[in-house]
């Protein structure tokens, strides 16, 4: 009986805003404030204009692959994969472009996780059923920080459950809780006895 257990990286398994903040800092003269929990406003130019929604999209490409080096293990994440390795398959689904899947894997293989990446851009609803279908998995748990995968993946995979985390802790109190998501938790070790009693209940109910 297959199980699977579908993880997102950025703010679940690595650190990525706090060190993309850095960044913008150093290189763009570029303030990132994550207190406001929206990113559309959260890129502050010096002379206090907001970066466009399009340049903000470049600034990620810059940062993604060449400075993911900056990036950090958020406790307990390894730890957590490496139990739920033995009770189930995992794949990580990551929104980076294609070109950025290699420096992905080889990002997270330095950090111990060593698991299957799927790159998507998008909604993640319709990767998830993919998989679901590819494995035939019987139950599955999906864990992403950003409320709208969490509504993609209910809407195209309602049997699975749906685990919110945000894992940066400057970030977390100022996201509520994803309407679409079935909990809410922000670290590792409240999250892997959920996911494993998930697991083991079976498919969530539609």
């Amino acid at each position: 009986m297959t199980k699977l257990v579908i993880c997102d990286c950025d703010e679940v398994l690595l650190h990525m805003v706090r060190h993309f903040g850095v960044w913008l800092r150093e290189r763009h003269d570029i303030e990132f404030d994550m207190a406001g929990g929206d990113f559309a406003r959260a890129l502050k130019r010096a002379d206090g204009s907001f970066v466009e929604r399009e340049a903000m999209w470049a600034l990620l490409d810059g940062f993604f692959p060449a400075e993911m080096e900056r990036q950090t293990l958020v406790p307990g994440a390894a730890e957590a994969l490496a139990t739920l390795s033995a009770e189930a398959e995992i794949v990580i689904l990551t929104n980076l472009g294609d070109h950025c899947r290699d420096a992905r894997i080889a990002q997270l293989a330095r950090f111990g996780i060593s698991h299957r990446v799927v790159t998507n851009q998008g909604g993640k609803g319709d990767p998830v059923a993919r998989l679901l279908a590819e494995t035939g998995a019987s139950v599955a748990v999906f864990v992403d920080d950003l409320a709208v995968h969490h509504e993609s993946v209910a809407r195209h995979a309602p049997q699975v459950h749906r685990l919110h985390m945000v894992s940066e802790p400057e970030l977390a109190p100022h996201i509520p809780p994803a309407p679409h998501a079935h909990a809410r938790i922000d670290d590792w070790a409240a999250a892997l006895p959920w996911i494993i009693a998930r697991l083991a209940h079976g498919p969530a109910e539609a």
